[in-house]
């Protein structure tokens, strides 16, 4: 039996180009976004999804760990993978989420993180998500993926 995959970490950033902070929990707006982050407030780019199994293969293909904080992703779950088609609708405890679009990741994380990171990162960036419901977001909470066997909402 696999473990549930769970909400691993948290991250939020004021502005584009300011270091991301992690977080235990954020607010999240439907139709709006993460209180506090810079894509508060934009039409569907509310949250950003990333999973720490395509983070493990990134770091192996570079040679060095990405920490998630550095791929400037809000939400890293435990195990992926993380939906990729847009409309899939997924749970990150009571708050349901509509998948956008995959999320490339940027030229600067081969400043940020390593030289070759967003190379090691291609087709492991994530996935951009619109928010269709308000709650709380907590590191531990629950997260339901399309196609899951159990929990399905």
């Amino acid at each position: 039996m696999t473990e549930p995959v769970r909400v691993h970490a948290i991250h939020v950033a004021k502005a584009r180009r300011l270091p991301t902070r992690a977080v235990e929990s954020v607010y999240a707006e439907a139709g709006a976004g993460l209180v506090g982050d810079r894509y508060h407030g934009t039409r569907h780019r509310h949250v950003t999804l990333q999973s720490l199994t395509d983070l493990a293969d990134a770091s192996a293909e570079l040679g060095t760990e990405i920490d998630p904080g550095a791929t400037r992703r809000n939400v890293t779950i435990t195990q992926g993978p993380v939906p990729t088609t847009p409309g899939d609708r997924l749970w990150i405890g009571d708050v349901e989420l509509e998948v956008v679009r995959q999320s490339a990741p940027c030229r600067l994380l081969d400043d940020w993180i390593a030289p070759g990171a967003m190379k090691a990162l291609h087709r492991r960036g994530g996935t951009v998500c619109r928010l269709l419901g308000s709650g709380e977001i907590r590191v531990g909470d629950p997260v339901i993926l399309p196609g899951a066997s159990s929990g399905t909402k």
